[in-house]
């Protein structure tokens, strides 16, 4: 793929009706995007399926949720939660009584990581039990869904899982360094990606943001088919990221967050849709605007691209309504701070040489370096120093109008998609957005 390929046209049709079925797969949090697809599926009268990636007993063992995290779990979707844990990744598992990969992890120190080496073999066993843990559990879920879908229902499939960071205590003191180091605590992330931590990660990356849905199709495969003999029809989306077309200038330009060691995960569930596409199974992965969540949080500097949403509200013919977004992130900010200067500090970023040169599609993900970081991690403190108050950023609010967004642009358009891989630029946002409050 040379070039994004954004979604232009607002989508309008919806192929579901109340009856319908729509899974979410992957758990339901506090903020994320999934939350605006599900209050579509909410809205259009869907029943709503979930399932779990359960929980750790204190012998790291995996297990159900217990009766009152499911009762917590399945008011919070709105709907049942199918009740086998579908943990994904490896990084917990081993051969009975042998170490798991974070317990090799254990012994790396902040001294020696870049030079510790993993044993790969024992690596690649550990792997192997848990794929099989997890595609023998989603057998289980997909027989017992299979019972939840009446004949002739259209199913809709939304695929939220991600991450994949191993739980060691090493690596939460290099991570602050790669995301959030500067100066003299700055890291460089390739030095992260080329020691056996880092390949391990990335493997890990892949088995949870990616195969995992490479899985779901294929196991839904039965339940697909006789949805279709009944003359229904079944989606599946993903969530992506891959840079965004923000407005710089009055222009749309791709952008992104570097480093963002998850991209190559990205891309391989790009492929993974590309791959369903050939076989005429309409899957589709929806590469998102950034965010902030509470996983993204991780990431200094990640949220910079959302402040000139407030540009594109206005370009994309953006009223009253558009004009009373510009007021409520006014508010939001210290004494004698306007919103023009902090639009400004943000767009002298995007402008500066030093982030133009990380403007390269073709060579995404690219690593960070130390002038990037520097600028990235200290416009991001300085643009939260001119707030009012810093747990009430002008980036929260934009991160909850991007997901009132997407939920209805990956609803609708996943009813009739028009390919494996599409871009939420901020023009599509914005004119969602105008068209919703008009």
């Amino acid at each position: 793929m040379n070039t994004p390929i954004p979604l232009h046209q607002l989508p309008q049709q919806t192929i579901y009706r109340p009856g319908d079925v729509f899974v979410l797969f992957g758990e339901l949090f506090g903020r994320g995007y999934a939350n605006g697809l599900v209050n579509e599926a909410r809205q259009a009268g869907m029943t709503i399926v979930g399932i779990t990636v359960g929980r750790r007993d204190a012998n790291n063992a995996l297990r159900p949720l217990n009766d009152e995290e499911l009762a917590t779990a399945e008011h919070n979707l709105g709907g049942k939660i199918i009740n086998v844990p579908l943990m994904a990744g490896f990084d917990a598992d081993a051969p009975a009584g042998e170490p798991t990969p974070t317990d090799l992890l254990s012994s790396l120190t902040l001294k020696s990581w870049t030079e510790d080496k993993l044993d790969w073999t024992h690596i690649e066993k550990c792997r192997a039990i848990g794929v099989k843990r997890f595609t023998d559990a989603l057998a289980e879920v997909m027989h017992t869904l299979s019972g939840m879908i009446p004949e002739g229902r259209n199913v809709f499939f939304a695929h939220t899982m991600a991450g994949g960071i191993p739980k060691a205590k090493v690596f939460l003191a290099i991570a602050n360094r790669v995301y959030k180091g500067r100066g003299e605590r700055f890291m460089s992330s390739q030095t992260l990606l080329d020691s056996d931590l880092g390949k391990l990660i990335l493997m890990n990356f892949d088995e949870v943001s990616a195969n995992t849905f490479g899985h779901l199709i294929q196991a839904s495969a039965e339940i697909r088919a006789r949805a279709e003999s009944s003359g229904a029809q079944v989606r599946y989306s993903a969530y992506g990221y891959h840079g965004t077309e923000i407005l710089i200038d009055d222009n749309y330009h791709w952008q992104t967050y570097t480093n963002y060691t998850q991209g190559l995960a990205k891309m391989r569930l790009e492929h993974i849709a590309e791959t369903a596409w050939s076989q005429r199974i309409q899957a589709t992965v929806y590469n998102c605007p950034e965010i902030r969540t509470n996983s993204s949080d991780i990431f200094a500097g990640v949220e910079l691209p959302l402040i000139p949403l407030l540009n594109a509200l206005k370009k994309e013919n953006g009223g009253a309504w558009a004009q009373a977004q510009w007021q409520a992130c006014e508010a939001l900010l210290a004494d004698g701070i306007t919103l023009d200067q902090v639009l400004n500090k943000v767009l002298d970023f995007q402008r500066n040489p030093v982030m133009q040169a990380f403007r390269n599609f073709a060579a995404w993900p690219m690593p960070n370096s130390q002038l990037q970081a520097d600028l990235t991690i200290g416009t991001s403190d300085e643009v939260q120093k001119m707030h009012r108050d810093n747990k009430a950023l002008i980036t929260d609010l934009l991160s909850g109008l991007v997901i009132e967004a997407t939920g209805p642009l990956i609803f609708r358009e996943s009813s009739a998609p028009s390919g494996p891989v599409l871009w939420l630029n901020h023009d599509i946002i914005a004119r969602q957005l105008n068209l919703m409050h008009a």
